[in-house]
């Protein structure tokens, strides 16, 4: 299963969650620059529990250095696909907890649930020399808190049967608590560090960003996190959107709604939905003319129900504004 996009829109840009993705995407370039210098870049960088039990070990490194390593081995990753994962997770989660706690609470939260994460890891894997890198406990965090916010949200994902494409619609409580239950049951059957994946990482951050997101939230936000908020308003609706139609009765045709700013139906803009119908899934281009009104209707030939008479109707998405 792959996460597409959750149904939860933004009222903000994620400025802070893209320049997050942006750091780790450049801190990873240079990891690929070490060369044969990586594993001891890894290791003084990277998050080692061993650094902090052992003291034969702890006497090579600086105070500094140790502080600096439970927040630096977020930064770091295993490899690109390592990399991807993790920061698509984070595209899909992060912005909509930034959106509710605002630009500064965000990274706040997001680097103590990473921290938090590391410190879970540390406690369970005293012992380990092995460098535990990845913001995977961080996201995890992330992961936690839009649990709470966004329950009832849905999870586009893409589930590829062989070659063909199947999207559907996972219900986030059911998609994040299986992921979960899931880390749980790898913690389980693991045997220590040997499986190379900090498993009570992920538990901590998931764990840790609940517990935060609630302290967060009893925190009045800041004068310049709402000037901040008018700077980053968003302009645009996001351009992937899925549409639930509806036929009444035995109208062969389909009904739905289509979700724009008055700044896109000024300059025109286009969509893609999708259009979940009985067991059917389909991703169809949508063109928005410039100069559109509220509540116009666009007209999608062929989309709709099939007739007795083998003949389809069409599909009418009415315009509706959204600031």
């Amino acid at each position: 299963m792959i996460p597409i996009r959750d149904t939860i829109p933004t009222k903000n840009y994620p400025v802070v969650n893209n320049t997050i993705i942006g750091i780790n995407v450049v801190i990873f370039l240079l990891q690929m620059t070490q060369g044969p210098g990586l594993d001891r870049f890894i290791y003084i960088y990277g998050l080692v529990p061993a650094r902090f039990s052992v003291p034969q070990i702890a006497s090579y490194f600086t105070p500094g250095q140790q502080l600096f390593s439970i927040v630096s081995f977020m930064f770091l990753h295993g490899g690109f696909l390592h990399l991807l994962g993790n920061m698509w997770t984070l595209y899909i989660f992060g912005d909509n907890v930034e959106d509710k706690l605002g630009h500064l609470r965000y990274i706040v939260f997001y680097l103590l649930c990473g921290v938090a994460s590391g410190i879970s890891h540390l406690l369970l894997n005293l012992n380990s020399n092995i460098p535990t890198i990845g913001a995977s406990g961080a996201i995890a965090g992330i992961m936690g808190a839009y649990f709470i916010l966004h329950p009832k949200s849905k999870i586009l994902t893409l589930i590829p049967i062989i070659f063909i494409p199947w999207f559907v619609e996972i219900p986030a409580y059911f998609f994040l608590g299986f992921w979960f239950v899931l880390q749980f049951l790898n913690a389980a059957w693991s045997h220590g560090d040997m499986s190379g994946i900090a498993w009570w990482a992920h538990i901590g951050g998931f764990v840790f960003g609940i517990i935060f997101l609630k302290l967060f939230l009893l925190l009045p936000s800041a004068g310049v996190t709402e000037r901040m908020r008018q700077v980053t308003a968003k302009k645009k609706t996001h351009r992937l959107q899925v549409i639930r139609p509806v036929a009444p009765g035995n109208d062969s045709h389909l009904y739905g709604k289509i979700a724009i700013t008055p700044f896109e139906a000024l300059a025109g803009t286009s969509k893609i939905v999708n259009i979940p119908w009985g067991f059917h899934k389909r991703l169809v281009r949508v063109s928005i003319p410039p100069g559109i009104k509220e509540d116009t209707k666009l007209r999608l030939k062929g989309l709709g129900r099939l007739t007795a008479g083998g003949q389809k109707g069409d599909l009418f998405l009415r315009v509706i504004f959204k600031s």
